[in-house]
């Protein structure tokens, strides 16, 4: 093993949760498990990583060392940008028979005819998907193994979610390779994108009412409202109303547990309308134009809390509600 594969490797070990590392260098299989239990996990993280570098010396290339980033990827969930791509076919053409196989052969065929100094490694995962990890070069320079590029598609469903990392001037031929090696026509990129790939998954698989736990709302703590409250009437009309933003934020989120979104982006590119004819903006005849972006590190949950919170009106404004139904975060409003 060179000196690159080892430093690698190293870095690798570095980045895995002490108490993953065993676990991941078992799927690795790499190492038997003899070697595995002598590994000292109660030393420091870098002295770890370089008793696992001298026991992968007479095994580890760089073939190997990519499938570990990939289990590392796979295992520990890494937060990367992903973004979701959908490939079509022509109007009547028919399904081809799948083999996974020879997608993958297509597949880095079509990359390296293309282009010099890249690196392809795929590893199979268990929902029937594949990860495809690209590592870019130059023609004058070998592939960078820290400038990549990871791709995950499901066969025989239309949509790739594609994690670009550092490089982009590529990405044409890289979504060449995929329209090619699945038998597709086209490929466009959709307006939709999170750090989170299971969510990702569920929405554009219509899934996230069945993978995620069942999310029942939690009533709002009450006080003493017999004190506070003495008219039945005030107490009666304030039960409705919490019946029925109940009722409507079930209806529209539903009991499960919403999909994972960190944002949803609005690009405003309307008329400014008021009942006034007097301000600045009231004759304006241009549209006016503005980006709004809400943000919150579970924003779907967080939107389906606000009306039981008695923050906002329910129902909450379909350009909110409907990211999921829509596999959409990114929208331009426009004047109807």
């Amino acid at each position: 093993m060179d000196e690159i594969v080892a430093e690698f490797i190293r870095r690798i070990i570095l980045k895995i949760p002490v108490g993953e590392i065993v676990k991941i260098l078992r799927i690795w299989s790499i190492l038997p498990e003899s070697q595995l239990k002598t590994i000292n996990l109660q030393q420091n993280k870098e002295n770890i990583s370089q008793e696992v570098v001298e026991l992968c010396k007479k095994r580890a290339s760089m073939k190997e060392a990519a499938i570990l980033d990939i289990i590392y990827h796979q295992t520990c969930q890494v937060r990367k940008s992903w973004i979701v791509y959908k490939m079509t076919k022509e109007p009547g053409e028919e399904v081809d028979l799948f083999d996974m196989e020879e997608f993958k052969d297509s597949f880095k065929k079509v990359l390296q005819r293309t282009l010099k100094n890249v690196h392809i490694s795929f590893r199979d995962s268990e929902d029937n998907a594949v990860w495809i990890r690209i590592a870019w070069g130059t023609p004058y320079m070998k592939p960078n193994q820290y400038k990549t590029t990871y791709v995950v598609y499901h066969s025989q469903i239309p949509f790739v979610f594609i994690a670009q990392g550092l490089i982009k001037k590529y990405i044409s031929e890289l979504c060449q390779a995929l329209i090619t090696a699945g038998s597709y026509h086209k490929i466009q990129q959709m307006e939709l994108r999170s750090q989170y790939l299971d969510s990702l998954k569920a929405i554009v698989f219509k899934k996230y009412n069945q993978d995620f736990q069942t999310y029942y709302l939690t009533p709002l703590e009450e006080g003493n409202s017999e004190a506070e409250i003495v008219d039945p009437r005030i107490v009666h009309e304030n039960e409705k109303e919490k019946e029925r933003i109940r009722r409507v934020t079930q209806k529209t989120f539903g009991d499960y547990v919403q999909p994972r979104i960190e944002f949803a982006q609005y690009k405003l590119d309307t008329r400014f309308k008021t009942g006034s004819k007097n301000g600045i903006l009231a004759e304006r005849e241009e549209p006016f134009r503005c980006l709004v972006k809400f943000s919150s590190p579970h924003l779907l949950e967080a939107l389906k809390s606000l009306a039981p919170a008695g923050i906002a009106d329910a129902p909450l404004s379909p350009l909110l509600t409907c990211i999921p139904h829509k596999a959409m975060n990114y929208f331009t409003v426009r004047e109807k």
